[in-house]
């Protein structure tokens, strides 16, 4: 066998591969936003080490927080409003949120969830999201408009929000025409 000619032919194979992995493969599904409205109230950036944080370390107050971040941070307050019908899409964030739901209710609905189980926030209820790949959506399944205010922190330069494809084992929520919420 000609060595020159059985080179030829392995190294095709690798080609060969990927474009039947390329065709093959289904293109992704990303699921935009729809009727949401968010405003940037803030944007904070925060050099490295100057979010490390440690407060009643002697537990005096029955209560201890500690936090350590490596790297710049921005740091962003941000009000959404959420119209009947209106939802996030499918995604994540390179850091984590802390929500408070200020009217109205929000159903969230967690990808990593097998049965992808929702839970409901109402006024006045918080809940966190670790963001950093955890892929989930918001919906206002409610009879009224919703708004929550948002902290985030993320790695100073990133977007605040990364699009996710539909999780195979959550329902596929349709854009509907939201009417707007009173200003």
């Amino acid at each position: 066998m000609n060595p020159r000619t059985h080179f030829k032919k392995i190294s095709i194979l690798p080609l060969l591969i990927a474009l039947v992995l390329a065709v093959g493969v289904a293109p992704a599904r990303a699921t935009p936003a729809c009727g949401l409205a968010s405003q940037t109230l803030a944007l904070g950036h925060f050099p490295d080490g100057s979010l490390n944080l440690m407060c009643n370390e002697f537990d005096q107050y029955g209560w201890y927080l500690k936090t350590k971040v490596k790297g710049d941070s921005d740091v962003y307050i941000v009000r959404n409003t959420w119209p009947v019908g209106a939802h996030s899409g499918w995604h994540t964030h390179p850091g984590p949120s802390l929500i408070t739901v200020i009217s109205g209710e929000l159903t969230v609905y967690e990808a990593d969830n097998p049965t992808c189980t929702p839970t409901v926030y109402h006024a006045g209820e918080s809940f966190t999201d670790l963001g950093c790949g955890d892929v989930h959506l918001i919906r206002n399944e409610g009879t009224v408009c919703a708004v929550n205010m948002v902290i985030q922190i993320i790695p100073a330069g990133l977007p605040r929000r990364i699009d996710a494809d539909q999780p195979p084992n959550c329902p596929v929520f349709t854009c509907p025409s939201p009417t707007p919420c009173p200003q």
